[in-house]
């Protein structure tokens, strides 16, 4: 099945508030007796979905962690037109074509589905801010991190989390602040808002921020410090993070 395919069916497997994965049966992509397999649904990683558009041609690859970057068989459309995205994926391990340089790329891959995370970009406090009334503004509902699909790479922090939802439709919000602690800018918030809904059921999600706002660190390794409201209180976890090279 192409891949164009594939997104054309994925459209209602969106990693949206309250429903992470809720991708739909594809029958025609399994095997031939039509067997249900539960690890189809379930990707194998978190990417980067990268857009190149050279001298008229236009292509994407994969930037599957810091180093490793991962070419998709059939990636002659942009499928999130030029944005930069990240996003889950699942994949089969292919021959390299003879054609790609395999100095640059370490696997050639067949897309068997993928679909993006929400991918924003942080909210950059200024000087002057420092009366700013962040639970007002920003919200104070708390989350749980949670370790599957939480990581920092490639210039990101995507950040899998838990919250309570309702089937209220009021839709909820979430962002990552910059520029709270002026001795450590390394130092963020992570930010839940979910304007006046109710509790009904937990759920979890997934968000992404590009943390290139952030200090260059020159190369080095830092600690990346995210600070977050959760049920028991006040929470903090640290990451190593690298300014991604571009």
């Amino acid at each position: 099945m192409k891949l164009s395919d594939h997104l054309k069916k994925a459209q209602s497997f969106i990693v949206a508030m309250g429903a992470l994965l809720s991708l739909p049966l594809f029958q025609s992509c399994l095997d031939d007796k039509n067997t249900y397999d539960p690890s189809f649904f379930h990707p194998d990683a978190i990417v980067t979905v990268k857009p190149v558009t050279d001298d008229g041609d236009e292509y994407f690859y994969f930037q599957l962690d810091d180093n490793t970057k991962l070419w998709p068989i059939d990636n002659s459309s942009l499928p999130y037109d030029e944005k930069e995205v990240r996003a889950f994926v699942k994949y089969n391990k292919v021959e390299m074509p003879a054609d790609v340089d395999k100095e640059i790329y370490a696997e050639a891959v067949e897309v068997m589905w993928m679909d993006s995370i929400l991918t924003k970009k942080p909210v950059v406090l200024q000087s002057g801010d420092e009366t700013l009334d962040i639970a007002e503004t920003y919200g104070d509902d708390p989350v749980e991190l949670l370790k599957p699909w939480t990581v920092v790479e490639d210039g990101y922090i995507t950040l899998h989390f838990l919250a309570d939802w309702s089937n209220s439709g009021i839709k909820h919000e979430v962002n990552l602040l910059l520029g709270l602690n002026p001795d450590d800018p390394y130092e963020v918030r992570f930010t839940h808002n979910a304007h006046g809904d109710f509790r009904y059921v937990q759920s979890d999600s997934c968000v992404a921020f590009r943390l290139s706002d952030l200090p260059d660190t020159n190369g080095e390794t830092v600690k990346l410090t995210v600070k977050y409201t959760s049920y028991s209180g006040e929470k903090s976890v640290q990451f190593d993070y690298r300014t991604r090279e571009e």
